[in-house]
Order: C-alpha cells, then structure tokens, then sequence
C-alpha cells in the first residue's frame, strides 16, 4: 500500500526530524497485543539491529522503552552509578550540563570539565583530570545540540583507557547516531543512550540504550538497590532478553506503534538503498553544502573556528548566529511563514544570538526530497529582506 503523509511545514530543527512515509505509516500501525508473536518477532528484530547501528557485539545489553533520550540520563545515573560516586563530564553546551544535573539528582558527584560555547574541552585536559583523581565514569556528549559541537569519541575514549582504563565511558549520542560515526566495541565504549526522533528517523517517544558488559556487571554487583521503581534495570533486562528471543514479557508496556516504526527506520538504515557507511558520508555532505553556503552568506558557526577546521562541528546540525542587526524574530517567523521550521538557541550564556538547522535523517540522505535546498534558498531571501529594512 502506498502511502504519503498530509502536506506540512518542512521540520528543519536538530530533532524531531521529518519523517520517512514508511516510517509514518508503520507508526499508524493497527493496535496489536504487546505479547502478540508478530510483535515480539518485530521487537526482537529492533534490539538486534540498534547492535548494528553502533557496531555493537552480542555481549552489549540493548533497550528501548518508553521515554525521551533525556531518560537516558537518569537510568545511567541511577542504574550504571551509586551515591558518592565521581564522575567526569565534559562540557559542551546546555545537554552535557543537564547529564550533569541528572547525576546529581541520584547522589552522584560530577566534575564539569568547563567550556565556553561552541567549543569542548581538549584532550591534554582530559588526560589531566582524569590523573588528579579517579573518577568511575567519564560522559560524553558527542553532538551537544545547543551548540552543534562534535566530540571526537574515539580520540577520547583512547584517553581514557590510556590514562583510567577502569574508567566507564558514557556517550549521549541523541543527536548522533546513524548521523555520526559510532563504534562501540572497537573505540571501547560502556554505554551509549540515544532517542528515536533524530538521526534513527522516528517519531519521538523511545528511550534507547546500549549498556555493555563492564556497565552491566557492576549494575548486577551493586550493593545498593538502586532508587527508582520503573527505571530499574534489574526489571527491564528480563523484558529485553525476553523479547529479543521473541518471546512476551511484561514490566511496563511498550509503546507497540513505536516498536513497529523504528523496525522499519532500522530496515532502512541497515539494509538500504544506501549502507550505514554511506548515510553518514552523505549527513557529512549535506552538512558542508549547509555550511559552506552560509559562509557564503557571510554567516557564521556558534561552533568555535579552530574547532570547526578539527572536525568539531557536527555534521547532523548546524548552529547559526544572526548576522550583525538580526534577531529570531527577523528569521525563525518569516521561514516558517514560508513552511520551513527552524531552531531557536537555546545555550544559557548566547541563546539569543543564533538559530539552529537540523539536516539528518531523510532530509540529509534523501537529496531527491530537496529540503537542503529548499532551506538554503529561503534562508537566504528572508536573510535579504531582512536586512533591507535596517
């Protein structure tokens, strides 16, 4: 059955993102058991295939469940630690701040390894911290959606398993994965927590996660239970093995039409037209016509020069500032009058000094679609007209 959903304003922003027809449709799926075989057949399917999209053994523990990638923060911090614990996080915009946050909230102790906007902290620094004091765990955003900056995760995880290889290596990878390069078990990763509505091209509404091995051993060997009824691990990896192996299991229902897209998504991604490989490399393209065509508009990046020249500038979004004269409201409204939705800021320390562009997913990998185009030609009219009437 063909299917083509309603015509709407073109969602441009760093997540949610437009939507594959396919993948809507199977959204609309009809209702169906939670412990129908057909689903848990389709939700073994899932679990198995978010492995291959960050190149994952068998030994890592996937899970989806209800919730935003915003629960990922908690069920690492209340499941993967215990009060008192040190952790490392390095800072990169408002969403490294708020996994800090939720560290906080379970007891544990973070250090905020600080840096201005638009740019991350250095390797060296790193390294240094990590030999003043032991920390259990280091997190990572890779792209901190508030700012557009790319962390380059496989550099540090080398740091740290050079420096504190007991260290666990934690990667919010929300607005990253199947748009970033991700390698689990070859950059030697612990866990990685990820939502379905960026770069994985889904309605929002799923928590994912990668828990691996080293995680899940210290979870079952904690001493203290960990304080949270529905986040607990110890009721969600049953479900999971029990689902992966088709079977029907029960601690909190699952979001079935979501289960059903994120099948379809994963299909996609994995097993083409294009391989993962390739997807990337065209998020990668799509990204530096998105650049290069605002440095032609004489615009620049919230992300750092120098970094930008280092690979630091995400390849799945970009962040803007207005040129000298301009604010939101002479950009954001007039784009979506023209049925293009963009991002505002949202960075504590320069919000209201740029806008966001999301370009993942089907809008990046789809050039046929031209919504690239389509936002750069109408960025650059409303742009013109904008400043025509300073």
């Amino acid at each position: 059955m063909t299917f083509e959903q309603a015509p709407h304003k073109l969602l441009m922003i760093p997540g949610p993102i437009e939507v594959a027809d396919d993948v809507l449709y199977e959204n609309a799926h009809p209702a169906v058991a939670h412990v129908a075989p057909e689903f848990c057949q389709v939700y073994s399917e899932v679990l198995k295939n978010l492995r291959k999209v960050v190149y994952a053994s068998d030994k890592v523990q996937p899970l989806a469940i209800a919730g935003s990638g915003t629960m990922g923060w908690d069920m690492t911090a209340v499941n993967a630690l215990q009060p008192g614990e040190e952790v490392l996080v390095l800072e990169t915009g408002y969403f490294s701040d708020g996994y800090a946050d939720a560290m906080r909230a379970y007891g544990v102790k973070p250090t905020v390894l600080e840096a201005p906007a638009g740019q991350r902290p250095s390797l060296d620094q790193v390294k240094d911290a990590l030999k003043q004091k032991k920390y259990r765990a280091v997190t990572i955003t890779h792209v901190d959606t508030s700012t557009g900056v790319l962390t380059d995760v496989k550099a540090v995880a080398e740091a740290v398993r050079e420096v504190s290889p007991e260290t666990f290596i934690f990667v919010d990878s929300v607005c990253a994965v199947a748009s970033e390069e991700l390698r689990f078990d070859d950059w030697g990763i612990d866990l990685v927590l990820t939502g379905s509505q960026k770069g994985l091209g889904c309605p929002p509404g799923l928590s994912i996660m990668l828990i691996g091995p080293r995680v899940v051993k210290a979870f079952e060997e904690r001493k203290t239970p960990p304080a949270t009824y529905y986040l607990n691990w110890k009721h969600w990896f049953p479900v999971m093995k029990a689902y992966e192996a088709a079977s029907p299991a029960y601690f909190g229902t699952p979001p079935t039409n979501l289960i059903y897209a994120l099948h379809r998504s994963l299909k996609t991604i994995l097993e083409g037209p294009v391989s993962l490989e390739e997807r990337i490399k065209l998020t990668k393209q799509a990204s530096d016509k998105i650049k290069n065509a605002l440095t032609e508009m004489g615009l620049k990046q919230l992300v750092d020069p120098e970094l930008q020249k280092n690979n630091g500038a995400a390849n799945g979004m970009t962040a803007v500032r207005y040129p000298n004269g301009l604010k939101a409201p002479d950009v954001l409204p007039k784009m979506a009058q023209r049925g293009i939705v963009l991002g505002a800021g949202i960075h504590k320390d320069c919000k209201d000094q740029y806008f966001r562009i999301g370009h993942m997913g089907v809008s990046a990998v789809d050039t046929s679609r031209g919504d690239i185009d389509k936002v750069l030609r109408n960025l650059k009219e409303v742009l013109s007209e904008s400043s025509q009437k300073l």
